[in-house]
């Protein structure tokens, strides 16, 4: 099958590899620009390693009016279906509607719920216990498509967005796209419309939106932490400084305030819950961006047990 691969990143040439591994005509591969003097894009550099056509537009379209030279560019490649592989950028219904079996897109969730760009941060944060992968035909509307297969997988109890990607839906999704490409190829890819009653959409995880407040539960703050792990960070403050805090695992009920320290160790700093349960994580990232063990920063900065961090609405 004749291939247009839109995407980026490891991902993107993870699924690139297999594509090709799997027989499939790769006619072109669509990236958006690299930064000049950082690293190549995964999928970019695979793509000219490859001696493959590559395409970064800026953008595809603007204000709702497609760029013709883009566009045109896209539609020489002649593609049969278009694979949507960790697309941030607006691709227009143009050529999504273009190949003749049109584009199939990978998500990192069991649609219809969590749709949106986070949908990892939110699934560990609402303290779900399953996810999954779904590769759906893409619309104009986001995340709404027909569903073409879907494969769950469980969140352990210690996943954080990092562990949980990288180990599980990383390489689910490749399988996964290459599944449902596979059956596309066959004719035998369905379509099955999204039930509307069981969908959720949440915004960006982003900025400040993972400010931890340690007035709630202990499992709260832990799903908080690990939903939040690597990117864009769970943070508190003590002593007047911003700390980001990573490495979370649920810990002894540890008495005293909410946001109190409990406990130094080796293993890490505990901190008191608002349920008198306790987290503990093992990494800081401090205000001046280092990023040390957490007894580490403790020591450093003088953070004795019973030192607290401020509750949100004091702030």
């Amino acid at each position: 099958m004749k291939i247009a691969l839109i995407g980026q990143a490891p991902f993107g040439a993870a699924v690139f590899e297999r594509l090709v591994a799997d027989g499939h005509e790769i006619v072109g591969v669509f990236t958006p620009p690299e930064r000049e003097g950082g690293r190549p894009d995964p999928l970019a550099q695979a793509a000219r390693e490859a001696g493959i056509a590559l395409q970064q537009p800026r953008r595809w379209q603007r204000r709702g009016v497609v760029d013709e030279e883009v566009c045109a560019a896209y539609e020489a490649t002649a593609p049969e279906l278009n694979v949507m592989a960790f697309v941030t950028q607006i691709i227009p219904s143009r050529v999504l509607e273009f190949p003749a079996f049109k584009t199939i897109q990978y998500h990192p969730s069991m649609l219809p719920k969590h749709r949106g760009r986070s949908a990892i941060n939110h699934a560990i944060v609402a303290g779900d216990t399953m996810t999954g992968v779904t590769i759906f035909w893409v619309d104009e509307g986001l995340d709404t498509g027909p569903i073409l297969l879907q494969v769950p997988v469980e969140i352990g109890p210690e996943d954080t967005i990092n562990s949980l990607y990288r180990d599980k839906l990383f390489p689910l999704g490749v399988q996964a796209m290459s599944d449902a490409v596979k059956l596309v190829a066959a004719g035998q890819a369905p379509r099955h419309q999204q039930v509307e009653e069981d969908m959720t959409y949440e915004g960006p995880w982003e900025g400040e939106i993972a400010r931890i407040d340690f007035s709630r539960a202990a499992q709260e703050v832990h799903n908080l932490i690990r939903g939040s792990d690597r990117a864009p960070g769970a943070w508190s403050t003590i002593g007047g400084e911003r700390v980001t805090l990573y490495g979370s695992t649920l810990a002894a009920d540890a008495g005293g305030a909410a946001g109190a320290v409990a406990g130094v160790n080796a293993e890490g700093v505990t901190i008191t819950c608002g349920d008198g349960g306790a987290v503990r994580v093992n990494l800081v990232r401090t205000a001046a961006g280092e990023r040390v063990a957490a007894s580490e920063w403790a020591a450093n900065a003088g953070i004795p047990v019973g030192a607290s961090f401020a509750p949100v609405e004091a702030e």
